[in-house]
């Protein structure tokens, strides 16, 4: 009788309660966009203000992908994603201007849109705690003809 019921435990209750113990894990460390809740974050708006011309920003750890890097003078909306594991934001200063979005949660999203000047190289980089140092920086380049990417390495970072 105790082999029997040792033999039920182990190929029955057993497995059942680890994969209960490991949904309640997952549970506790998933998403959540800081509200409380666990609903994920809606994508970043497609277009921005109208004639505005959308740029894709990755945020890792610790570097910045940016889908354009040379732009024509104009109006841009910056559609930032952090893709990493710890809070990011993006900052852009130069020729006068200075904007940033507001401190991304893993998976969040904002857009930023900024005028850029003609002849002018602007500083784009995450201003949270070091990250900048950390390698989480690049620069824009205004005039000449817009050049697309795949996608834009700045640096190699320090990512984990």
């Amino acid at each position: 009788m105790a082999t029997t019921l040792m033999t039920f435990v182990r190929r029955n209750v057993g497995p059942g309660l680890a994969a209960g113990a490991l949904a309640g894990i997952l549970v506790a460390c998933g998403g959540g966009n800081g509200n409380g809740g666990g609903s994920p974050s809606s994508a970043p708006e497609q277009g921005g203000k109208q004639g505005t011309t959308q740029v894709d920003v990755k945020l890792v750890d610790f570097k910045m992908e940016l889908s354009e890097r040379t732009l024509k003078a104009g109006t841009y909306t910056f559609a930032v994603k952090n893709d990493g594991h710890h809070d990011h934001a993006m900052e852009i200063a130069g020729s006068g201007t200075e904007h940033k979005t507001r401190t991304l949660a893993p998976g969040e999203s904002a857009n930023l849109t900024v005028s850029l000047k003609d002849g002018s190289k602007y500083q784009v980089y995450c201003p949270v705690d070091g990250h900048k140092d950390l390698g989480m920086k690049t620069e824009l380049t205004v005039g000449g003809t817009a050049s697309t990417g795949s996608g834009t390495n700045t640096t190699d970072g320090n990512g984990y």
